[in-house]
């Protein structure tokens, strides 16, 4: 057995609640680069408009992407919205991820027997609750990671001033920009990585194939990582273009879905794929497999502390 052994009692929900947001942190924190050069892959090819985004650099693939950033804006911008991604992970993994097995609990009444509809209902429920939680976090994420250093002002310049200057500028409605595109694809992610990840899992425990510890979750989670980057990167891209656009810039989320397609062909809406699978792929597999060990290490560490002398 490698890593800490399951423990005989199953994990509470707050442990695993607990145990999602502080894995999904641990993730982002070494996967955020890859998530910050998908980003300005997205955005590249968009009408500047009213926004200055660094389109003008012309990025090219994923190295090319983060070694440019690096020489023209210094290496911290690779970490740009850092502050509001673990905000946005904390409250966003914790309902998305910890709540998923209390929900499809919930939906199967209480079997252990999970069929994919309970899994997928469970899955698009946990995910949309989670946007509902979190928006105003991913938006600045995103605005933060879009913008460039070099060669002038920047739109924002802290966390907090980020969150005042769109609520003053687009009124609050400004903080849920994107909720439409964000609630389909996090339903999408959810259910491509949750039920992906279950599913794989439970047929390489079922067909002994591996053991419950840590090559097992590798593997899930790698597997999930791949599909769910397939299933949700169109979506992805226009949620990106949309949180990021300038006042009026696109109707709506739709809009600019049509907007993209008629300027720059279907392509458009894979832009960033390599960067969205490099960071979904390892986040994946940072994320679970952390998740995995906390929930066992949190659950030792509570049945040692009530266990008697």
């Amino acid at each position: 057995m490698v890593g800490f052994k399951a423990t005989d009692v199953p994990p509470t929900a707050t442990v695993k609640f607990l145990g999602a947001g502080t894995a999904a942190c641990i993730a982002d924190l070494i996967t955020f680069p890859l998530d910050t050069a998908k980003v300005r892959l997205q955005i590249q090819g968009e009408s500047q408009g009213l926004v200055r985004t660094a389109a003008s650099a012309q990025y090219r693939g994923v190295l090319g992407t983060i070694l440019t950033m690096v020489r023209t804006e210094g290496p911290r911008s690779l970490y740009n919205g850092l502050v509001a991604g673990l905000q946005r992970q904390m409250s966003f993994a914790s309902v998305r991820i910890g709540l998923y097995d209390s929900v499809k609990q919930f939906y199967t009444k209480g079997s252990e027997h999970a069929g994919i509809g309970s899994r997928l209902l469970a899955g698009s429920t946990t995910g949309a609750l989670a946007v509902a939680v979190a928006q105003p976090t991913d938006v600045v994420k995103v605005r933060f990671q879009a913008q460039a250093r070099a060669g002038g002002g920047r739109r924002y310049q802290s966390t907090v001033e980020a969150y005042k200057t769109i609520a003053r500028e687009e009124g609050i409605r400004g903080l849920w920009k994107g909720t439409s595109p964000n609630v389909a694809r996090n339903a999408i992610v959810n259910c491509a990585e949750l039920v992906t990840y279950d599913l794989i899992k439970d047929t390489l425990l079922k067909a002994n194939l591996m053991t419950d510890d840590l090559p097992c979750h590798f593997t899930s989670a790698f597997g999930a990582g791949f599909c769910t980057t397939v299933i949700a990167s169109p979506v992805d891209v226009v949620k990106t273009r949309y949180m990021n656009s300038a006042l009026g810039q696109y109707h709506s989320a739709g809009h600019c879905a049509l907007t993209m397609l008629r300027k720059e062909g279907p392509r458009a809406f894979y832009k960033g794929f390599m960067p969205s699978f490099l960071r979904l792929g390892s986040w994946n597999v940072v994320m679970f497999v952390t998740y995995e060990q906390l929930k066992r290490a949190l659950m030792a560490a509570y049945q040692s502390r009530e266990a008697p002398f």
